[in-house]
């Protein structure tokens, strides 16, 4: 391999691998086909695309697929397609330099930096983690009507179901998350074939507009959609589990060869998480355009499958049934990712290890906090609830740039990355022109906040 390709591995300060406990732990076939290699790579692409269709993106895609019909279609396939590149660079990242985006900050940046960005992902972590608490209380309350501060704290309880979990291995964990993400893929197949959504308004849908970049309602949900779909915490992940893979990293031909096949399956979940989230706004803006009002939360929804006044000639119990079903699926299926992603920034940004159990019990017992706080100031009311979901997503969007940009700054690096591997100049100026465009967003989004705060206390 190149002097160029090794420098940044021998660069590093970090003592040890990321996620060392599994890092190197998959084997994989050294001269079979294309189907079985690729299987054999398959599985880090599920725990990413998780990410992607969490309790998150249903709120934020159903809402707007009710509010603004097909509108913001557009918003979450272009999100998809800035997975792809984004979660692609994080994963080149993780196999070319044996170093997780984590590692690659803190050994390059001064201890400062690396706190405060370690800080902003934290965060954002548990923005996701509200999400998931959100999404598994309601489903539980919807499917056996235990109440929403009772299952808030029933949600803590999840940290045993990691902890056998990673009993049963990585490449278990992987078969698990992938059944469970095709068993949601599946149910929203039917409720959307069932709701019959307009096939014109899909392909206008498609085409980007400008009002939704002028309308302030608009672009909170359409930056609410893009922070639940491309997720901060998925680009430390998926830097991480790309190295779980046995591989010879001094061989240049064997690294391309995993970099290859990462990134098919990379590319392959995330198109069915795209879908996924599609499939959410289709169903909201076929089934539940012009109720918009009326459907605030999830309970709203589930309601609403069995009311044929609502979801005319295709209201059963059976649909609600299914859509709890898979929104319990989605929220326990998303805490698996966060659980790995908090380990692998705390050991990378601060090189502070602890058990999986410990850091599982912590996160989640902060996340609960606002919720618990919400659930009893309004009386366990689930739009608040929905509320407080929506507004963690468009958190997750303001904290985006402070990790894309300085993984799309790795990745376009020759020193860092060798001749071969430094992103091609396409790559770079999409991906510079993806980050630059969020954070113009963003900093829109916040400006009109403000003004909306004034004028309301004014």
């Amino acid at each position: 391999m190149s002097k160029e390709v090794q420098e940044p591995k021998m660069a590093t300060t970090t003592k040890s691998a990321s996620l060392e406990e599994v890092n190197g732990s998959v084997e994989v076939p050294k001269s079979a086909g294309f189907l079985r290699t690729l299987w054999a790579f398959s599985g880090p692409g599920a725990l990413v695309a998780v990410g992607y269709m969490d309790p998150g993106n249903w709120i934020t895609s159903i809402i707007g697929g009710a509010q603004y019909r097909y509108l913001l279609l557009s918003v979450v396939i272009f999100s998809g397609l800035i997975a792809m590149l984004m979660q692609y660079m994080a994963a080149k990242l993780g196999v070319v330099t044996r170093m997780d985006l984590a590692q690659a900050i803190r050994d390059h940046t001064n201890k400062p930096v690396g706190f405060l960005l370690w800080i902003m992902t934290e965060l954002a972590i548990m923005a996701t983690d509200i999400a998931e608490v959100i999404g598994g209380a309601i489903a539980l309350q919807l499917l056996f009507g235990i109440p929403l501060t009772m299952g808030v704290m029933i949600t803590i309880l999840d940290v045993f179901l990691l902890l056998l979990l990673t009993k049963l291995g990585f490449r278990t964990i992987e078969a698990i998350v992938a059944t469970l993400i095709a068993s949601i893929l599946i149910i929203f197949l039917y409720l959307v074939a069932l709701s019959k959504p307009s096939l014109a308004g899909i392909m206008g849908g498609i085409l980007p507009r400008a009002s939704i970049v002028m309308n302030h309602d608009q672009l909170t949900l359409a930056l609410g959609i893009i922070g639940a779909t491309v997720m901060p915490h998925n680009l430390y992940l998926h830097s991480s589990i790309a190295q779980t893979r046995q591989y010879d990293s001094s061989d240049e031909e064997e690294v391309a060869k995993v970099v290859r096949f990462t990134t098919w399956d990379s590319n392959i979940q995330l198109f069915g998480a795209t879908i996924v989230n599609s499939l959410l706004l289709l169903l909201g803006a076929a089934l539940f355009f012009g109720h918009a009002d009326q459907l605030q939360a999830f309970g709203d929804l589930y309601r609403a499958l069995s009311d044929n006044t609502i979801a005319k000639g295709i209201a059963s119990p059976v649909l609600s049934t299914l859509f709890a079903v898979a929104l319990l699926a989605s929220g326990q299926n998303a805490t698996i990712t966060g659980t790995l992603t908090g380990q692998i920034i705390m050991e990378g940004f601060i090189h502070l290890k602890m058990p999986l159990w410990a850091r599982r019990l912590v996160t989640r017992i902060i996340a609960v906090i606002p919720v618990m706080v919400a659930a009893i100031i309004w009386g366990g009311t689930e739009g608040v609830l929905d509320n407080l979901l929506v507004y963690s997503q468009v958190f997750l969007s303001v904290a985006l740039p402070f990790t894309m940009i300085p993984l799309i700054w790795f990745t376009s690096s020759k020193k860092y990355m060798g001749e071969r591997f430094v992103n091609p100049l396409w790559v770079s100026i999409i991906g510079w022109a993806a980050a630059i465009g969020l954070t113009i967003l963003n900093i829109q989004l916040v400006f009109n906040l403000v003004i909306q705060f004034f004028e309301e206390i004014l």
